[in-house]
């Protein structure tokens, strides 16, 4: 019985427990030789400085050191301006360098090496600085926050800093100057900063640090090597302004009497970065021209919940780590769809009709504030104006226009606190408010957040609580407040990783106006567990197993309906990177039967979906090849409901003809061939239909980089979805569907979206761009389901297209060097 014991003990601590690394310490070294930023470390500043070598790999073999011949060799320095980075990445073969143009932050196939630092020591904020073969720069801010939309790396942020690379017979040299304004630190007069450098090998998937990382343990920063006794750097002013100009062309065959096809605009607007003090940074953008963004993927929503779509405008994504804390901000909401776009087409009378309705709200400014002091304390503030937005109602008869209000002037604000502990702990309160001009309400939301681990880096607690607000100010409308909290504990570092996790909402909680925002009412549950092999064996280099399981009721019961069960689910999933480079898995998810409270579209009312099981299996090739493929298979099976059942096929291909060009097309179809869901509303009450439904995306993607600072891509998307409706039932109280036979109206849907987005981009200086861009855009929906996709493609494509070329300037100017600049002209 003891030695069952005693196996049993150990076998636990083999899972549970990680090996001990001892972070590497790098004295700082300070010079005062110049420094010429060429790729070749021939200065004598160099000849000084200790060298940074034995790097050791971290994937994927954990803990091996770097071969010999392949090594790299790194050196660091700082003077009274700023950083110097350099060393020589060795390769005994040329031709296992990968290298790509791909543009700034755009990865691609290269190799890369890079630096982190954690000015602060605290483990859990950063900063990142890569540079690859050809000499195409990365930067990223690093967080602890996973509610980004980046997750813990934020490319979107970008500095001002010099490289230069050289490519030599066998091996690539490089050297990096990061001005003290491209990155922020305390006022302290000797600082110790946490620090790493990384080189990877992407023909071999090689990983390697200078300080080891074991990636067992939680989190990057916690592992970083130490820069030490940096002595009297003084941050710079940091005041730097990008004015820009732009001017569109926009043509759409409206073909009205009297009224052009063809439309000019010209713009101008400034974007400031201010340092107010060396932690805290200023971002203004005034009058802002967002009008060169990507298009956005839209598609027919058959679900009862609105469409997320990714934020593409750079001042919302760039260094917004702090404002993304809790789940509370949902940047689409600035300058998005006005409030009572549809109350327009209810507000016609006579002969009147809708003759102009702008689908989003005119931004006037937004400005940000954000950083963290010595102590710990980040700081994040947030405003944005936008400015009314009107809809153009006009009498057929008589020719007369009036316009009606679809969004009052608003304005949108964040406050963050972010307090990082010891241990890798932080604690948060975050507050979101809209507030709306006229007699729209406002709403509020205030969230406290906590995350606490151990001393020893392996075990989590976390959580929120939150309180909305929706204050009316006329009518007879209460006020609505509400509340939300969640909390899970779990553990992170090890092979073996678990969570447990609840999630309470109540009836009226809403974050909805600066938010994301489905649903509430809900009391869930949930459990993960996950294994990972991190070490290659067999077949694999890394190997992941997870189990997870979840349980949903309503927090209150609606209307009659007596049961609070929503839905629940169990799945199992495998993933593995082969020998081979490539990534496979498989995973199963099993769905006994729901109730679908949302699916009728009518408050009180319950939909009862039967259980299903869903399988498939994915597919990446390695990537480092000049071709590559990736594929998915799903399907869904019901049972005992309907015989319904629903497939997603996705299937991707690449082809890098060289360093310059690379081509890539993904298809995707989704075919549901027997599906059940909610039609339309008749007589105020929910309509069903059992139909089929075929869904098609195409996405050619072209890019050719003419060198490191100038490139032309080239996006063309498709999508076709139809919807073919074989037969109409009526919804019960119980939840059950009766047969409708009286239907004799057609409500089959047929939408296309057609989209191109090209785009031609020079850097010409420093921050400092010229991009001409060219959009095509056509909608079409009809209730014709019986149409070939080559059919809706040739409709798509002869109907009226919606045409825009784009010109924007944006030059970057720096504080500094027009301060420099003025003294050489004095002297």
């Amino acid at each position: 019985m003891l030695k069952i014991i005693t196996s049993l003990a150990l076998c636990f601590y083999a899972l549970t427990s990680v090996s001990q690394i001892v972070p590497k310490n790098l004295p700082a070294q300070r010079t005062s030789k110049i420094i010429k930023i060429d790729g070749i470390l021939d200065e004598e500043a160099w000849k000084d400085v200790p060298k940074m070598v034995d790097f050791v790999e971290f994937r994927p073999v954990i803990g091996r050191k770097e071969e010999q011949g392949n090594h790299t060799e790194t050196y660091l320095v700082y003077s009274d301006e700023g950083i110097y980075f350099g060393g020589t990445c060795h390769e005994r073969d040329l031709d296992s360098i990968a290298t790509e143009l791909s543009g700034r932050d755009g990865f691609g196939t290269n190799d890369y090496i890079g630096i982190t630092f954690d000015t602060y020591g605290d483990k859990l904020n950063g900063f990142e600085y890569f540079v690859t073969p050809l000499n195409e720069q990365w930067d990223a801010k690093v967080s602890s926050n996973n509610d980004s939309q980046n997750g813990g790396e934020d490319f979107s942020w970008n500095a001002v800093w010099k490289s230069a690379v050289v490519k030599h017979s066998k091996d690539w040299s490089f050297e990096i100057f990061l001005p003290f304004s491209a990155i922020r630190f305390s006022t302290s007069n000797v600082q110790d900063w946490g620090m790493n450098v990384t080189r990877r090998r992407r023909k071999t998937e090689q990983q390697f640090t200078w300080s080891a990382i074991n990636p067992n343990i939680n989190g990057y920063l916690t592992q970083a090597g130490k820069w030490t006794g940096i002595t009297n750097i003084k941050p710079p002013i940091r005041l730097q302004f990008s004015p820009y100009f732009s001017t569109y062309a926009n043509h759409f065959p409206s073909n009205i009497d009297g009224k052009s096809n063809w439309s000019n605009q010209f713009s101008g607007g400034l974007d400031v970065k201010w340092g107010l003090s060396q932690s805290f940074t200023l971002d203004a953008t005034l009058i802002p021209d967002f009008g060169q963004v990507q298009s956005d993927n839209q598609v027919l929503n058959l679900t009862p919940f609105e469409v997320k779509f990714n934020e593409n405008r750079s001042f919302f994504t760039e260094g917004t780590e702090l404002f993304s804390k809790g789940n509370l901000f949902y940047s689409r909401r600035i300058g998005g769809q006005p409030l009572h776009k549809y109350d327009a087409y209810e507000a016609v009378n006579g002969h009147e009709s809708v003759t102009n309705n702008p689908s989003e709200s005119k931004l006037i400014n937004a400005t940000k504030i954000s950083g963290r002091t010595k102590g710990g304390l980040g700081i994040g503030i947030l405003n944005a104006i936008t400015r009314p937005t009107m809809a153009t109602l006009t009498d057929s008869l008589s020719g007369n226009a009036r316009e009606f209000e679809t969004d009052p002037t608003t304005n949108y604000n964040i406050f963050v606190l972010d307090q990082t502990l010891k241990y890798n702990s932080s604690i948060s309160l975050i507050n979101t408010s809209v507030l709306r001009g006229g007699n729209d309400y406002n709403a509020n939301v205030t969230a406290g957040l906590f995350s606490f681990f151990d001393k020893k880096n392996t075990y989590n607690l976390s959580g929120s609580a939150a309180i909305s607000n929706l204050a009316y100010k006329i009518g007879n409308v209460s006020n609505s407040t509400g509340y939300s909290h969640t909390i899970s504990f779990g553990k992170t570092s090890g092979r073996f990783n678990f969570n447990v996790y609840e999630e309470l909402t109540d009836t009226k909680y809403n974050s909805n106006d600066l938010g994301y925002f489905t649903n509430n009412n809900y009391f869930n549950h949930g459990l993960y567990v996950g294994y990972r092999y991190t070490e290659p064996k067999g077949f694999y280099n890394r190997l992941n197993l997870n189990f997870g399981a979840n349980i949903s009721h309503l927090y209150a019961p609606i209307g009659d309906i007596s049961s609070t069960y929503q839905n629940s689910n169990v799945r199992f999933n495998v993933s593995s990177q082969l020998k081979t480079l490539h990534w496979a898995g498989v995973f199963f998810n099993y769905l006994p039967a729901q109730n679908d409270f949302y699916e009728p579209r009518t408050e009180g009312m319950v939909f009862s979906r039967g259980a299903s099981l869903v399988t498939g299996a994915w597919f990446e090739g390695n990537s480092s090849k000049k071709y590559s493929i990736s594929a998915e298979l799903f399907r869904r099976t019901f049972f005992d409901f309907y015989d319904a059942y629903a497939y997603d096929i996705s299937f991707g291909q690449s082809y890098r003809f060289n360093s310059k060009l690379t081509v890539k097309f993904d298809i995707s179809y989704n075919p549901r061939p027997i599906s059940m869901g909610y039609s339309t509303m008749i007589d105020d009450k929910p309509l069903f239909a059992l139909r089929e439904i075929s869904t098609i995306e195409n996405i050619l993607k072209l890019k050719y980089s003419f060198t490191n600072r100038m490139g032309v891509t080239f996006r063309a998307r498709h999508y076709t979805s139809v919807v073919s409706n074989k037969a109409f039932f009526n919804l019960n109280p119980d939840g059950t569907l009766k047969p409708n036979s009286s239907i004799t109206d057609n409500y089959d849907r047929n939408v296309n979206y057609f989209n191109i987005d090209m785009v031609y981009t020079w850097q010409f200086a420093p921050g400092s761009f010229f991009n001409l861009v060219w959009k095509d855009s056509a909608i079409t929906s009809s209730n014709i389901s019986n149409n070939s996709y080559g059919e809706n493609l040739n409709t798509t494509l002869q109907s009226n297209h919606n045409n825009s070329v784009s010109l924007k300037i944006i030059y970057f100017l720096d504080y500094l060097s027009l301060k420099k600049s003025g003294k050489l002209r004095e002297s």
